[in-house]
């Protein structure tokens, strides 16, 4: 019979869910850590935590007992996939168990804002009857400007309107008909949109593009007395810039629910005036807790019973043996989604897959889930993989087409992709060298380029001394041009050519200013992808031994 360990604090209700399966036997060891989690691990078939312990590599090392981890809620950061995948541990979450409860706890963030609620009660604690200097604004009428338009966004963005606010959305990967079902005015980039809002909330995760994301030249973008709130991850709004602006009243109020680092008990904006922080409640309603103990209890009850893998983030649903036929193929994809992901960022009605030759004759709809993982990769809360992906394209409005052809062309196998927008078709396609995926070609131009690693993208007029300009630019700030790439759309000179460069590090922004600022450029964009070993926790083997 396997045995569940539950690690952290958990739901009655999903304790009730594990006693009543009948075939599973649990134990609830809390507070646990280093040797003495390690030593637990070792008894049990599966686990169930929090946020709270922390599951670290050393403590999963050399573990052949334990097959799955389930986590009750939807980060997944306090648990050490890379070394639970290697020793083939499933690690599942519940990524919609607290999405109503976090985008509840937005609007309640704004509209204590918006009225004052804590100052106004702090003055009755102190003995004041400041009913003037609390003067408030109402939501009806004013503009919501939404930065992330995933499960959370879409439902604040539904509250918002139901208070009759009007509502701005940025997602690049929301559908303009989707965002019209759902009453949202997109906006074509971040900085558009800024200029618009009364409130602006974010619902993105945290990575290189959402670091600092708003900051001192976003807050003076946007009007004065603007209010901020963050319930997603600390880290985008930058803190220093937030501290400048309500001293200068340029922000009229800031609401936190989360931190760079937590728990946070010390922060120059924690007693400002016009500051609302709480510590992380946003998925802290009994609703929310017994929805994710539910879950996760449901997943390990369904895994041990069934064997049936769901909402996993780090394995793949295909068996060993299809797994290493496909796993060259699947890179492709992912990584030509990757790409485009950077290259293009109107948002998309659709994309396109076709398959040329032997590649046809594989299991297409998981290469184009594989795809779909990359495209996304950086645009989702949750994480993404081949399980979830094409749900999370469908949520966005996103239709995904797939054409077959057996017959071989230039290259034995080949995967082109498209993404389509209102504004233009983004195409890249690949194909496997040995098994190194390669581009082979970018729009309507041939090219060959290895998928990985830090390049330069440009489309430009096919013109003697383009090339050189750039490796002079890029050396006199000292960024080393690895490999490099040049196609054109014919046999002529003169016409429009793309080139690729592969670059040893990340080039300043100043650097590609000023290859954008050359006369003959005409779209350039910096693309970053995996080094060649590096695969997602979902496309990588199972145990050792």
């Amino acid at each position: 019979m396997p045995r569940i360990v539950v690690l952290d604090n958990l739901s009655r209700d999903g304790l009730d869910l594990l006693e009543s399966a009948g075939n599973i036997e649990y134990e609830v060891c809390t507070g646990l850590k280093g040797e003495e989690l390690r030593s637990t691990l070792l008894e049990f078939d599966g686990a169930i935590c929090r946020s709270g312990v922390k599951i670290t590599g050393d403590v999963l090392e050399g573990n052949r007992r334990l097959k799955a981890i389930a986590r009750a809620g939807v980060g997944t950061d306090n648990i050490d996939k890379e070394t639970a995948t290697r020793w083939g541990i499933v690690v599942m979450n519940t990524p919609g168990g607290n999405t109503i409860s976090t985008a509840e706890h937005t609007i309640a963030l704004m509209l204590a804002l918006s009225r004052n609620i804590h100052p106004a009660y702090q003055g009755l604690i102190e003995g004041r009857w400041d009913r003037k200097q609390y003067m408030g604004t109402q939501l009806a009428g004013s503009t919501l400007g939404i930065i992330g338009l995933g499960r959370i966004g879409q439902a604040v963005a539904t509250r918002a309107a139901a208070m009759e606010m009007h509502v701005l959305g940025y997602d690049p990967f929301l559908s303009e008909q989707r965002a019209k079902e759902l009453g949202i005015k997109t906006c074509a980039s971040v900085r558009e949109m800024l200029p618009e809002v009364d409130y602006l909330t974010v619902h993105t995760p945290l990575n290189d593009e959402t670091r600092n994301l708003i900051g001192r030249e976003e807050i003076k973008m946007m009007r004065s007395g603007v209010r901020l709130i963050n319930s997603a991850r600390g880290g985008i709004f930058n803190t220093e810039a937030l501290v400048e602006g309500l001293r200068d009243g340029h922000i009229g109020g800031v609401a936190l629910d989360v931190y760079e680092s937590e728990p946070c008990t010390d922060s120059p904006l924690f007693g400002m005036p016009g500051v609302l922080c709480t510590p992380h409640l946003g998925a802290s309603t009994e609703e929310a807790q017994t929805n994710v103990a539910v879950e996760a209890a449901e997943l390990l009850i369904d895994f041990f019973t069934t064997g049936a893998i769901r909402q996993s983030v780090n394995m793949s649903p295909l068996d060993p043996e299809t797994l290493e036929e496909l796993r060259g193929y699947l890179n492709v994809a992912y990584r030509l989604g990757m790409l485009l992901a950077q290259v293009d960022h109107n948002p998309p009605t659709g994309c396109r897959l076709c398959y040329e030759g032997e590649v046809a004759k594989k299991d297409c709809r998981l290469l184009s889930a594989a795809f779909a993982a990359g495209l996304l990769e950086h645009a989702m809360e949750e994480e993404v993989n081949l399980i979830n992906a094409e749900v999370f394209l469908h949520e966005r409005g996103i239709e995904l087409v797939e054409q077959r052809s057996s017959d071989v062309g230039d290259f034995g196998s080949l995967i082109t992709a498209e993404v389509v927008s209102r504004q233009r078709t983004s195409v890249a396609a690949g194909t496997l060298f040995g098994n190194m995926p390669r581009l082979v070609r970018k729009g309507n131009f041939r090219v060959e380029s290895r998928l990985e690693g830090i390049m330069l993208l440009t489309t430009h007029r096919d013109v003697p001394g383009v090339i050189g300009k750039i490796g002079n630019i890029f050396g006199s700030h000292q960024i080393n041009i690895a490999d490099m790439s040049v196609g054109r759309g014919t046999s002529k000179p003169g016409g429009e050519a793309v080139a690729i460069l592969a670059l040893d590090s990340q080039p300043p922004a100043e650097a590609v200013a000023e290859v954008l600022a050359m006369e003959p450029i005409v779209q350039a964009w910096i693309v970053k992808l995996p080094p060649p070993d590096k695969l997602p926790d979902w496309m990588q083997g199972g145990a050792e031994g």
